[in-house]
């Protein structure tokens, strides 16, 4: 059976689903320009704000949400069972 080899970026691509990949480099003042094609998939203008998210040697760089409480809605739906918590309240009697 052949078997493709998927290099780091292209297997993080695949992962993320990512809309756009492009490279940047970092200047000699530690900064970055985020490339055109990244920004335009954010959605992102001069002045907005974004959340740089380091996961062991992956960064990601995400549109700072309006309401953090909004984000985050509905994470964790579809982990239990439909009746986990009423099971859970009737075993505290």
């Amino acid at each position: 059976m052949h078997e493709r080899r998927i290099r780091c970026g292209e297997a993080l691509y695949i992962m993320l689903r990512c809309k756009a990949m492009a490279h940047a480099k970092l200047s000699t003042k530690n900064q970055i320009v985020i490339p055109r094609e990244a920004r335009e998939a954010l959605g992102v203008k001069p002045g907005d704000e974004l959340l740089v998210v380091v996961r062991g040697d992956i960064v990601i760089v995400l549109q700072k949400p309006k309401s953090h409480s909004a984000a985050i809605r509905g994470l964790a739906r579809g982990t239990y069972p439909k009746d986990h918590l009423k099971k859970e309240r009737e075993s505290w009697d």
